[in-house]
């Protein structure tokens, strides 16, 4: 029996090597526009084909499974390495939706060039493989240790490709919180390896971690939310997009912030009221019994 969510529906096909070379996003991006320059809905202009989307359009129609500051990020990089061109042929001047097409002379010269560099590690690989092979057959063995009388072969560890980036991460948010997280341990790793999976870089996690530094460090209540499982959970794109705090601009008052430059003497408070003076009395009565807990 097939299952529904094989191949029902037009597919997102993955190019492996396209990915490697480009990234995973990128390449989804690249042959779903692909696909669209390719359907009745695309437009003839200049020799090239283009179809023109809003960011909302795209995550609607195309990549429901991303946010769009995701797709924003993929399409910026796609121009930057020249794959996707961009242009304005709107009738109205005040439309600002952009148009894209593929430069397939730029995507092939990239991909050929990896090729080309593959092949050469390859023979490269070859020869170093074969001159091994006429070398003296030694073995360097790793030093072994008897315990009760088993041997322990003691193998160097492998390390993950991506704590350096889980490092650089937490070192920076412990430097700028005065907090002191592991950069190894499960749940921060976690989190950190969710949002790279959904193609943020280590300039993105760099600015939330200032800017909720700057506004949480001098609130009691928020401080102890300068965390990784906080700052880089599913809030992290709201707090990536979400404007600085310049913490010149307030000066603390207890836990609440009182914005400077504000001249009481200017703010005087109304003495008019409809409430009578024992109306007062039985509230601030009432109000301390709650508070002292009916005693």
């Amino acid at each position: 029996m097939k299952s529904k969510w094989l191949y029902s529906k037009h597919p997102i096909v993955v190019d492996m090597e396209l990915a490697s070379e480009i990234g995973l996003n990128e390449s989804i991006v690249a042959q779903q526009l692909n696909y669209w320059i390719n359907t009745k809905s695309a437009k003839l202009i200049n020799g090239k084909k283009w179809v023109y989307n809003t960011y909302q359009n795209w995550q609607r129609d195309s990549f429901p499974f991303w946010s769009e500051a995701t797709i924003r990020r993929s399409f910026t990089k796609l121009e930057e390495m020249g794959i996707v061109e961009t242009g304005n042929f709107n009738k109205a001047g005040f439309d600002k939706t952009k148009w894209y097409t593929i430069n397939t002379e730029k995507l092939d010269k990239l991909m050929s060039r990896r090729a080309a560099q593959n092949e050469q590690t390859d023979c490269s690989k070859r020869a170093d493989g074969a001159a091994q092979n006429e070398q003296t057959n030694t073995r360097d063995y790793t030093e072994i240790t008897t315990d009760n009388n088993n041997n322990v072969l003691d193998k160097p560890k492998t390390s993950n490709s991506s704590d350096g980036v889980h490092k650089k991460i937490i070192d920076y948010l412990n430097s700028k919180a005065g907090v002191h997280y592991k950069h190894n341990a499960n749940a921060t790793k976690r989190v950190i390896d969710a949002r790279l999976k959904e193609g943020y870089t280590l300039a993105d996690f760099i600015a939330v971690i200032d800017k909720k530094v700057a506004e949480w460090i001098s609130n009691p209540e928020m401080s102890k939310y300068l965390r990784p499982t906080t700052l880089f959970g599913p809030k992290f794109e709201s707090y990536l997009n979400q404007k600085s705090v310049n913490p010149s601009q307030y000066q603390k008052y207890g836990t609440k912030r009182v914005e400077k430059g504000t001249d009481w003497s200017k703010h005087q408070a109304s003495t008019e009221t409809n409430v009578s003076s024992d109306d007062l009395k039985n509230f601030f009565r009432n109000f301390e019994e709650k508070h002292n807990g009916g005693t």
